[in-house]
């Protein structure tokens, strides 16, 4: 089964396009991969300068210990 020359070569044709939008197709998965893991990077370290942040303190820690004596009011 053999093709004629015209089919023959628009089956070449058909064949580099297609590399050629698979190829295009993988460099923007490539791109997209890393974005995505830049993004989950800015995402852990900003949840490391959370972590390491001193929590501020709403409550006393320690039910006993009322506001007032903590923070004693100055008149």
């Amino acid at each position: 089964m053999g093709f004629h020359d015209d089919e023959q070569q628009n089956l070449e044709q058909l064949l580099e396009s297609l590399i050629k939008m698979v190829g295009k197709a993988n460099k923007n998965v490539d791109s997209l991969q890393t974005r995505v893991r830049q993004l989950e990077m800015l995402i852990r370290e900003q949840n490391l300068i959370i972590k390491e942040r001193d929590p501020l303190e709403i409550y006393p820690k320690h039910h006993h210990q009322a506001y007032s004596e903590k923070y004693p009011l100055h008149l």
